[in-house]
């Protein structure tokens, strides 16, 4: 008999309609105490969902960020659905402590893996050890290492430069084209972060009327960012406009703002978390883009769940998968909100 997973999709929904509509396959599907095995993985399989409990080692640049402890509710939640037990390891914001945690990671068995790296090429040898042992892994958000240097399963990332194009853009149309912007970055080694500058530059560097008065990196940490903020705003009078590169660091340095009568500059985030949401709802924040940490973290599982059932990348799951999200407007605000309560983005 053909196994399931030589199958082509197509050919696996025909078994399971034939299967189960074909009155002279009744008795053999419905007797006894249910489906037959060979149905009941089929249909596990055509659903996405695996039949047998499966083990899942995940790990995100750090929990203290929001979008990344939404990614690890949103794995959780997918991995419910699709019967996947998650083993989450922090990356605690720290290139030294994550790499630790993928050292004990790679140490142990699992049936897929998926990371999101701190640091571009910090945790090479490591997911090596896990790709050499058979463990599908899935990259998240921000590159393990450039995809031809690393033969990760699949790679599922926003488009960090449109998201950051997309969000100066529109501070820039604000500005009028003119004026003083500040951007505060992400951690440097960060992929998403570097691509997020690149989009920032794309847009700026195209108006000779606008001046960029600073570009320090935050790391991703709030604390840091108000400390730079309350020194930009003691050395320059004049701040037309700010892109941060994630919407937690925005909202801290528009707290500064506000504590020193600054309200009037231009405040732009990446990731459309909900207090971001919010804040573009009541005119805090003037816009943020969705880096659909839901849609990234999820679609990992499924991912993983469809390559330990066999599906490969040349044949199924592309090697790069781009999530992107869209820009964050009042108008389009509460289904994001309605859309991340249920982890769809």
């Amino acid at each position: 008999m053909t196994k399931f997973n030589s199958m082509t999709p197509g050919s696996r929904r025909a078994f399971i309609n034939k299967a189960t509509t074909s009155a002279g396959a009744a008795g053999a599907l419905f007797g006894g105490f249910g489906f037959d095995p060979l149905v009941s993985a089929a249909m596990a399989q055509e659903t996405g969902r695996s039949e047998k409990p499966l083990k899942a080692a995940f790990s995100n640049a750090g929990l203290q960020a929001t979008w990344c402890a939404q990614g690890k509710q949103a794995a959780e939640h997918w991995g419910r659905l699709f019967n996947v037990e998650v083993t989450w390891f922090d990356g605690d914001f720290s290139t030294t402590k994550q790499r630790a945690a993928i050292d004990t990671m790679a140490t142990q068995p699992w049936d897929f893996v998926a990371i999101q790296a701190f640091g571009i090429g910090t945790l090479t040898d490591p997911v090596n050890q896990m790709i050499e042992a058979g463990i599908p892994v899935i990259d998240m958000d921000t590159l393990i290492a450039p995809l031809e240097e690393i033969d990760v399963h699949s790679f599922l990332a926003p488009d960090n430069e449109f998201m950051g194009a997309a969000v100066t853009q529109a501070l820039v149309t604000e500005m009028g084209g003119k004026g003083k912007i500040v951007m505060t970055q992400g951690a440097l080694g960060h992929t998403g972060a570097q691509g997020r500058a690149r989009g920032f530059h794309s847009v700026v560097d195209q108006y000779p009327d606008i001046e960029v008065l600073d570009e320090q990196p935050a790391d991703w940490d709030v604390t840091k960012a108000t400390r730079i903020w309350d020194s930009l705003l003691t050395k320059y009078d004049q701040i037309d406009a700010a892109f941060f590169h994630n919407d937690d660091m925005a909202l801290a340095a528009k707290n500064v703002m506000q504590a020193r009568g600054r309200d009037s500059i231009l405040v732009g985030g990446v990731d459309a978390m909900p207090p971001a949401i919010e804040a573009v709802i009541d005119g805090r924040m003037f816009a943020t883009v969705r880096n659909p940490s839901c849609r990234i973290h999820g679609g990992a599982i499924v991912a993983g769940v469809a390559a330990v059932m066999g599906e490969k990348t040349s044949e199924g799951i592309p090697k790069h998968v781009i999530t992107d999200g869209p820009v964050v407007t009042k108008a389009n605000a509460p289904g994001m909100l309605w859309m991340q309560d249920h982890f769809l983005i």
